[in-house]
């Protein structure tokens, strides 16, 4: 793979015509706004990516450890929440996210642990999670997608795989609405396209 690379468990469609995804489509603009959780520990990398993110029209949220986005998620320990954060209340606690990225090596915990407790979560297992690290590992790659998440991507993060996740979830929620609450699985929905 290159040095930026993108391994996908899903398949993009050629074409989205079906839906217009442009951030002026709707104009409440409140209801095509996705809210994305970014978790990493390096304060720059979490800025390029709060950056990035918000020019897609995202609303994010950015924590620097896996503790503190399982705290923000209301899907804290209470043992752990003292070792993670020196704050007890944020105000945040149960945040409803539509996205969550999250870099893979980060000290405390892992991208890959937060990845098992969110797939383990009755509330949060359908929410996309996209893993990012400055590591092209096979292994590392593989074990993330096996256990759900949505994409690896290889940083640098770049405009374009901001975009391109956004587009998809835009479009994964647009097909959900249209089902009247019908919960659509996100593997077999890219078969569809």
């Amino acid at each position: 793979m290159g040095s930026n690379s993108i391994v996908s468990n899903r398949r993009m469609p050629e074409k989205m015509n079906c839906f217009d995804l442009s951030p002026n489509s709707n104009s409440d603009s409140e209801a095509e706004e996705v809210h994305v959780l970014a978790v990493d520990d390096s304060l720059v990398d979490r800025k390029v990516i709060e950056r990035l993110l918000k020019i897609s029209s995202c609303k994010v949220t950015a924590v620097d450890s896996g503790w503190r986005a399982l705290k923000l998620l209301g899907l804290s320990d209470d043992e752990e929440e003292d070792k993670s954060s020196s704050s007890s209340s944020d105000g945040f606690e149960g945040l409803k996210v539509d996205l969550i990225i999250t870099d893979y090596w980060m000290p405390g915990m892992t991208g890959y642990e937060l990845l098992k407790k969110i797939k383990e979560s009755s509330s949060f297992r359908e929410i996309p999670v996209v893993i990012m690290s400055s590591e092209n590992v096979m292994t590392r790659i593989d074990r993330c997608l096996e256990e759900g998440a949505e994409e690896f991507i290889v940083k640098p993060v770049k405009l374009s795989d901001v975009t391109r996740l956004r587009d998809y979830y835009m479009a994964t929620r647009e097909i959900r609405s249209a089902g009247s609450g019908i919960n659509v699985n996100k593997r077999k929905l890219q078969e569809s396209f």
